[in-house]
């Protein structure tokens, strides 16, 4: 059978074969290289993570002993527990280690009431779980940036999957025909079954191991090309390739099962046909009564009817083209208006936020405020036109309801904004956070004469305002009054023996520093004399300097300040100095590198729509030369068949683009919801260009694919094709 058939018609047909065997190869290349690139962003964030804030997945800040340590080792769950040093301080901080993340949600609370202590002193490394697929379930805008790549590159792969299958499908359904008349003479389907898939087999295996191969060799080239452009970009690690036996598992997997199908169905459809259905089986069109007109046949009359039933007939097998272009299309628009959304989101957050708020920023690791004696040096750089030095505390005020605004009660107190995660002290009242910013004395008066207040360094100023999260969102915040204004002092926490502290004025003006206070923190602006005074202590020896240059300052002017910094602060501290200008540079080279990155995958995901055109329409096209030769016939002329070809290419290409347009609508919705954005910005910078550059394409290669097919249909001797029934 195989010498007599497979070997002869794979002979006798290489363009076909050839056909395959390139389809076969693209599609396992940009399988391999997407998986192998997705695996490797997805290792590479973790690192940075891990790198960053550590590899910790829970986090224990309490007055525990290691004893306590021990305790927790014992739990079956748990890897391993240890005592964080760098941040132990007052308070003991453990970080603990999970063999299972999945249960960790459940399993922290558990250590937390074995040990005595409550939920509230335990911290979940939020970033690094997420991207692990761990969320909390009690969280109601989980992360969703993993889980939307997830789902473009599922899409993404489906697509490739798919080209493998269009091209079999197309050979396959060509050859039924064939196979009936091979069955009429003794063949049986297990023998039909067996050469099909050494055919298969034998196309196959070649170009699906070197399409993997060249798939890791190009991720390996983009890594290396990525770390090539990014290798000046401030505070970036650099990537290593990385590679895992899952993926090539998996995606030879998904190639011999889609090549497997492939071959295997024509057979099965086979066994359950007659040989005498099997030959009389034919591709062409199949005029069927209607009971109502479509819109082609409305239009243009019979040959759109024409169209209209070639595109009915044929729906089964323009159903795997349909779907791998609405995947291609819809991944490639909702792909750039995802980052269309995260780009205008970092812009608005941050750079634009902080652009008048400072130039350089100096941290001084290991040093308390009132420690640094160097304060005046750096004020007299040249270039320099206002500089804050500052320290970071935390405490705790009891809030009596006496002491809330009237516009807070209105909406429900405290605990209506919060959703009832209010601590209680031991009076029933409200205990609060209260982030303490310690000021240098200078900066501290400065401040005062700027919100209109008496200056002195006897007291406190109130950021006197709290998120209205009722009638607002994270991303356009409204606030109203905290506290009733007529107040003179509050009462501090136990740790400075609820002192109270005298409060020189409200404001609703914060000073011009680089901070993000707690939604619903009662914030306090400190002079740090008066620290000093109370006794307290910070829980922090971290002096941040804050610097603003000299109006319209450029790259030069802030890197001249930071130099000052470092010559001033020399070997004595341990420091690190951010410039604003520099690292907005950064990140714009950074973009440029995801920008570069994104707009291969799209490439790719349109090289997939592409080849999904030619290889089912070009192919489909050449399998209807009978159905044409009989339009010719009954007297159409090539034009009139010309025309069919256009009405048919024209719903070929539109109708994947009329189903995506909604489904990314919808998609976009969603993600302006969920990031409260306003839709008008979003509109502003949406990618149509792009996305219509898209659709344009799609439809001049669908075009091109019918005009082809159509032309190598027409310039054939058609009548020899109603006679053909040649297996070759």
């Amino acid at each position: 059978m195989w010498k007599n058939y497979s070997e002869s018609y794979l002979k006798h047909n290489r363009r076909t074969c050839i056909s395959i065997m390139m389809a076969v190869f693209g599609a396992m290349m940009f399988l391999s290289l997407i998986c192998t690139m997705a695996f490797n962003l997805w290792k590479y964030e973790i690192e940075r993570i891990e790198l960053e804030e550590g590899g910790w997945q829970g986090r224990i800040i309490s007055e525990l002993s290691e004893n306590d340590i021990k305790k927790i080792q014992q739990f079956k769950n748990v890897e391993r527990a240890e005592l964080n040093e760098d941040l132990s301080d007052e308070k003991t901080v453990i970080d603990i280690y999970f063999k299972n993340l999945r249960t960790i949600y459940s399993d922290m609370p558990g250590i937390a009431r074995y040990l005595g202590v409550e939920e509230e002193e335990i911290q979940y490394h939020v970033q690094l779980l997420s991207c692990y697929f761990i969320t909390d379930p009690q969280d109601k805008e989980p992360p969703l940036l993993l889980p939307f790549c997830a789902v473009v590159l599922f899409f993404i792969c489906l697509s490739l999957i798919l080209i493998i299958r269009n091209s079999f499908e197309i050979s396959m359904r060509a050859r039924i025909r064939q196979f009936g008349i091979l069955s009429g003479i003794g063949a049986t389907p297990g023998q039909i079954r067996t050469c099909l898939l050494q055919e298969a087999a034998a196309l196959s295996i070649l170009p699906i191991l070197l399409g993997t191969a060249a798939g890791i060799g190009s991720s390996y080239a983009v890594i290396k090309a990525v770390n090539h452009f990014a290798e000046n970009v401030a505070g970036r690690h650099p990537a290593v390739f990385q590679y895992h036996p899952v993926i090539l598992t998996v995606s030879l997997f998904l190639a011999a099962v889609t090549v497997l199908l492939s071959a295997w169905i024509p057979a099965v459809k086979l066994s359950r046909m007659t040989p005498m259905e099997a030959v009389r089986n034919e591709e062409g069109l199949h005029l069927n009564k209607r009971k109502r007109r479509t819109v082609l046949s409305g239009i243009f009359g019979i040959k759109g009817e024409l169209a209209g039933n070639a595109m009915k007939a044929q729906n089964r097998a323009y159903r795997i083209s349909n779907v791998s272009l609405v995947l291609s299309f819809l991944s490639f628009a909702l792909m750039l208006c995802f980052f269309t959304l995260s780009d205008i989101s970092t812009r608005y957050t941050y750079f634009e936020r902080y652009q008048d708020t400072w130039d350089v920023m100096a941290e001084i690791k290991n040093t308390e405020l009132a420690d640094f004696d160097r304060t005046q040096e750096i004020r007299n750089l040249p270039g320099i036109r206002d500089s804050i030095l500052y320290q970071k505390a935390e405490m705790r005020i009891s809030l009596p309801r006496e002491w809330q605004s009237p516009q807070m009660l209105a909406l429900g107190g405290l605990e209506a904004l919060t959703e009832n995660e209010v601590e209680k002290d031991k009076q029933g009242n409200d205990t609060v956070i209260s982030p303490v910013i310690i000021m240098d004395d200078e900066s501290f008066l400065k401040y005062c004469r700027e919100i209109g207040a008496s200056p002195g360094l006897d007291g406190t100023i109130i950021l006197n305002r709290i998120w209205d999260s009722k009638n607002s969102n994270f991303r356009d915040r409204k606030y109203i009054p905290f506290v009733k204004e007529n107040k003179t002092a509050a009462a501090a926490a136990e740790e400075i023996k609820m002192r109270e502290i005298p409060i020189l004025a409200y404001t609703q003006d914060e000073p011009k520093l680089r901070e993000e206070y707690a939604d619903y923190a009662l914030v306090q602006f400190m002079p740090l004399s008066l620290w000093e005074r109370m006794g307290a202590h910070t829980g922090e020896t971290t002096t941040y300097i804050r610097i603003l240059g000299r109006q319209g300052i450029d790259l030069e002017g802030c890197s001249l300040i930071g130099d000052g910094i470092e010559k001033i602060l020399d070997t004595s501290y341990d420091y690190e100095i951010e410039n604003r200008i520099r690292e907005r540079i950064s990140n714009e080279e950074m973009l440029q590198g995801v920008k570069m990155i994104i707009g291969g995958f799209c490439i790719l995901i349109a090289v997939i729509g592409i080849a999904n055109i030619f290889s089912v329409t070009l192919g489909f096209v050449q399998q209807r030369k009978r159905e044409f030769a009989q339009y010719l016939s009954i007297g159409m002329t090539p034009k009139d068949i010309r025309s069919v070809f256009c009405m048919e290419a024209f719903v070929t290409a539109g109708r994947p683009i009329l189903i995506t347009i909604p489904l990314t609508a919808a998609a976009v919705t969603f993600m302006l919801a969920a990031s409260h954005l306003n839709p008008e910005v979003f509109l502003r910078e949406a990618p149509i260009i792009p996305v219509a550059a898209f659709a344009a394409v799609i439809i001049f290669f669908v075009g091109l694919a019918y005009f082809i097919g159509g032309r190598r249909v027409l310039n054939c001797d058609l009548s020899e094709i109603l006679k053909d029934d040649t297996l070759n």
